[in-house]
């Protein structure tokens, strides 16, 4: 039998995402209609939000503990959290965590590895752009970063918060992300990481100057091969 997916959430359109990938990509695997079990717990956002502006990692942290105990309960044998930014607290969480957890960022540089990408851009929230998630993964792998300028960062913080959460999506938010990703690939940068799970229902290889690294799906799909060991 697969193992039982845990799935600690925070906002909606990318978690759905991530669950929709799982739960389509999961029939490939093991037959029509077929995917493993998942459970799924979140608070609501607005729980999430001031904890990130005024940076309480450690208050994140235990709402992602919180919502662990609850999927451990419902019979979860591992969990993954399809937010880039949280993870700035997964220190915390995974030494206290009652089930072993899939990190995002490891899964996207591995990606990265194995598609011979080698300078990456990151894209995300100002919370997560501004951290080390992705620094301290891409380190560990041998790969090169660059970050957007403040301004840019900026607007796409503003993009993801105001927009993309909600399910809008803009013709103008497309052409800004266009905009920046050919910025930094002028920079020398070889792909592009979506680092906030909801920029995937925006941008993607057809409509990106860069080749993307899509974080929600990765994580899906690594979450499917762990089920399916």
């Amino acid at each position: 039998m697969p193992s039982h997916i845990g799935i600690v959430a925070c906002s909606a359109e990318g978690a759905a995402l991530c669950y929709r990938t799982i739960c389509v990509e999961g029939a490939e695997v093991l037959g029509p209609h077929a995917h493993p079990e998942i459970t799924m717990h979140t608070y609501s956002l607005a729980t999430y939000t001031p904890l990130l502006d005024s940076g309480d990692w450690q208050a994140v942290g235990k709402l992602m503990l919180a919502s662990a105990a609850k999927l451990a309960l419902a019979g979860a044998d591992f969990l993954i959290c399809p937010d880039n930014t949280i993870h700035q607290a997964f220190s915390y969480v995974e030494p206290q965590s009652p089930r072993p957890w899939l990190h995002i960022a490891r899964e996207v540089a591995l990606s990265a590895v194995a598609r011979g990408f080698r300078r990456l851009s990151v894209t995300g929230t100002r919370w997560l752009v501004e951290s080390e998630v992705y620094p301290e993964q891409l380190r560990a792998h041998g790969l090169e970063f660059m970050r957007p300028s403040p301004s840019e960062c900026a607007e796409i913080h503003r993009i993801i918060t105001a927009e993309l959460v909600y399910g809008v999506f803009k013709p103008e938010a497309v052409a800004a992300f266009q905009r920046i990703i050919a910025r930094l690939k002028s920079e020398g940068c070889d792909a592009v990481i979506l680092g906030c799970t909801e920029i995937p229902l925006l941008i993607n290889d057809a409509n990106s100057p860069l080749p993307v690294l899509d974080s929600t799906r990765l994580l899906a799909r690594a979450a499917l091969r762990r089920a399916t060991q």
